[in-house]
């Protein structure tokens, strides 16, 4: 049974007498021990899906339009506030990009770090906990880091922090959402590094959201690709990589620059992500399609399954 099991989910956004739809009808699970990489543009939905994991968003303004949300078993959407809060940290973490605007900057990183002990294993919410989980992201010195406060730490110490206190629950699926997005390269990678060491060490799943193919080859199992609001491409990473079925998805790897590769200036998707509540009809991608048909303006594609466990939303994929 997969840890995480979203079906059909749709998410709108509630104005007065009008909504939007963000997220469209958007399914997809995870798997224990198992990573899988939610790619695709800023305004694509990725991390309004990741939020309703554990319905982070306040409704209103969101409303969870249709669908389900099995985690562990358990439906969220149909969850009390009671059973909301025994699930959030001790089911499902979450990572965000910029720590520094999630972090306290009045409390000592120690500190932090143990009020998320104390509301989950309050018998281990002590300096000694604190210290295996700063050690256990790779924090240096971590008896003399527990008490330095958000300011003293680099931008990849603070979101070392960040995955020690997402971590002190014991979750069983970590969500992280552009976790390197304010890193610098080199940082970027030593945390991708740490996810994949600490998925390797504890078992847990994680739910990687990212904007950027660059960094799944090497972590992720399988990949899903969203486009205003929808699931394009569904598949294993290696075969995504090596054989995109979607032209965004082609597009989006084209994007990447790769060592070795001469050219005058890097590949770009023309046009931009519709907004929420104009999308065109028929294929969404339609307008900025390399590939478009004149049916495609017209006829919306159906995200079906072209091989055993590739799926893809397009009327012309590319051929297998």
């Amino acid at each position: 049974m997969p840890l995480l099991d979203i079906q059909h989910l749709s998410v709108d956004f509630v104005s007065g007498d009008n909504a939007a739809r963000a997220v469209d009808d958007v399914s997809l699970t995870v798997h224990p021990g198992e990573t899988v990489c939610v790619v695709g543009e800023s305004g694509c939905g990725k991390s309004v899906t990741a939020l309703s994991i554990a319905r982070l968003i306040p409704s209103p303004p969101a409303r969870y339009a249709g669908g389900t949300i099995l985690l562990n078993g358990k439906d969220v959407l149909r969850m009390t506030a009671a059973e909301l809060q025994a699930v959030r940290g001790a089911v499902v973490s979450y990572v965000f990009q910029e720590p520094g605007a999630s972090l306290n900057p009045v409390l000592r990183v120690g500190k932090q770090i143990r009020e998320m002990l104390q509301r989950h294993r309050p018998d281990k919410a002590d300096d000694e906990e604190v210290i295996r989980l700063l050690r256990l992201v790779q924090i240096p010195a971590p008896e003399t880091r527990l008490r330095d406060y958000p300011f003293q730490m680099s931008g990849g110490m603070q979101q070392r922090v960040m995955i020690a206190m997402a971590l002190a629950s014991e979750p069983r699926l970590l969500v992280a959402d552009e976790p390197t997005t304010a890193l610098d390269v080199t940082i970027q990678a030593q945390i991708l590094d740490l996810l994949r060491d600490l998925r390797r060490r504890l078992g847990m799943a994680i739910l990687l959201i990212t904007h950027n193919l660059g960094i799944v080859g090497d972590l992720a199992d399988r990949v899903v690709v969203m486009y205003a609001g929808q699931v394009v491409e569904e598949s294993p990473a290696e075969a995504l990589l090596k054989n995109p079925l979607h032209p965004y998805t082609r597009a989006l790897i084209a994007s990447v620059p790769q060592p070795g590769r001469e050219s005058e200036r890097l590949a770009a998707i023309p046009g931009n992500v519709p907004r929420i509540g104009n999308f065109p009809p028929g294929c969404r991608f339609y307008p900025r399609c390399p590939s478009a048909r004149p049916e495609c303006a017209t006829t919306m594609p159906e995200l079906r399954e072209v091989q055993p466990g590739r799926w893809v939303r397009c009327l012309y994929p590319e051929s297998l």
